[in-house]
């Protein structure tokens, strides 16, 4: 009997570790997934107010189905940002809990629709790491962003392993950013000035890597031939900065 329970032992202990590594696993999920409310959720509220330092991409997840909260955190003058209705087809294209836009971070852009996750995570990119770079390197701040579209109901292009899979265009989750437009009126763009050696080159590099503490996914022209003329951000279940 004695020798019974000490083989028991071993399996108990091995269930117990099994079952919290799958409770883990689903509390990780439903932040990534952003199911956890922010009732609940421990991590606090994004603010455009100030910089993020901590436990950012959860806190732009809970924004994703919470429409309320969304209004409250994308205001003025950080974003004009008004919603706008859902709309889901039957073809995995469509959006949920989706904005529009004109400014964000003081510069100009026409943005309609974006997921309000994804809106954050723009504002929060623009105001507090292309504006102060943009003020520290030029001088002055940068006053309209290049715009290459959101919405798309399509697959993922230039990539044959994702061929058949919906782009998170196809969810009003990503945009294209092409360049950046200075306030004395000059001009930088990602495919005439991201190679090569110089201020602009730098400043679009930079702007670039400080992209990926706020999108799940920010690609460059270094990630292939498909994205040579602009950075495609976006919010969905992947993560890669290239």
């Amino acid at each position: 009997m004695q020798q019974k329970k000490t083989q028991q032992k071993p399996r108990r202990l091995f269930a117990k570790i099994v079952l919290s590594l799958i409770l883990l696993v689903a509390i990780a999920g439903g932040f990534w997934f952003g199911l956890i409310p922010q009732s609940v959720s421990p991590f606090g509220t994004v603010s455009l107010d100030t910089r993020p330092m901590l436990f950012t991409d959860p806190k732009l997840s809970v924004l994703r189905f919470d429409s309320a909260l969304c209004a409250a955190v994308l205001k003025e003058p950080h974003i004009d940002a008004s919603p706008i209705p859902d709309r889901v087809s039957d073809n995995n294209c469509g959006w949920v809990n989706a904005v529009r836009f004109t400014r964000v971070g003081g510069a100009q852009i026409g943005v309609n629709p974006l997921t309000c996750e994804t809106a954050a995570a723009l504002a929060l990119w623009v105001e507090h790491e292309v504006q102060p770079l943009a003020r520290e390197m030029y001088g002055q701040e940068v006053v309209r962003l290049g715009d290459m579209g959101t919405y798309d109901c399509r697959n993922i292009v230039g990539n044959p392993l994702w061929k058949g899979v919906r782009s998170q265009h196809a969810a009003a989750n990503a945009i294209d950013i092409s360049g950046f437009t200075f306030a004395d009126g000059r001009s930088i763009t990602l495919l005439r000035d991201w190679t090569g050696k110089g201020r602009d080159s730098d400043f679009l590099h930079e702007v670039h890597r400080r992209s990926c503490r706020y999108f799940r996914v920010a690609l460059s022209p270094d990630f292939n031939k498909a994205h040579a003329n602009h950075f495609h951000f976006d919010r969905g279940l992947m993560w890669t900065c290239r």
